[in-house]
């Protein structure tokens, strides 16, 4: 089982620009990705709450990432952070840069 969630992780932030882990109750995932979405972007958003797998998806994203919390954002295969991390790099204006590469 770990072995596949390492895979579909994997793939999911190698395939795509922007990959938002969240869970749809969560008010910090919504207003990351309501951020994103403010500035044009187009994220893949995995819901671990909707998916079987979830828990262990999360679990091997504290491994990867060290942070357990969501949303877990990546930008260009690169770990961003969560929320916080997110607006910092909205505020800096670092976070157009780094769409603008996409």
């Amino acid at each position: 089982m770990a072995a596949a969630i390492k895979t579909k992780v994997d793939a999911i932030i190698a395939k795509n620009a922007i990959v938002v882990f969240s869970k749809s109750y969560c008010p910090y995932c919504t207003k990351a990705k309501n951020l994103l979405a403010q500035l044009g972007a187009t994220a893949f958003i995995l819901e671990l709450d909707n998916e079987d797998d979830g828990a262990a998806i999360q679990q091997y994203l504290q491994e990867l990432t060290g942070q357990r919390t969501v949303p877990n954002i990546f930008i260009s295969q690169t770990h961003i952070g969560g929320c916080d991390d997110l607006f910092k790099l909205e505020k800096s204006g670092q976070l157009k840069t780094l769409l603008a590469k996409i």
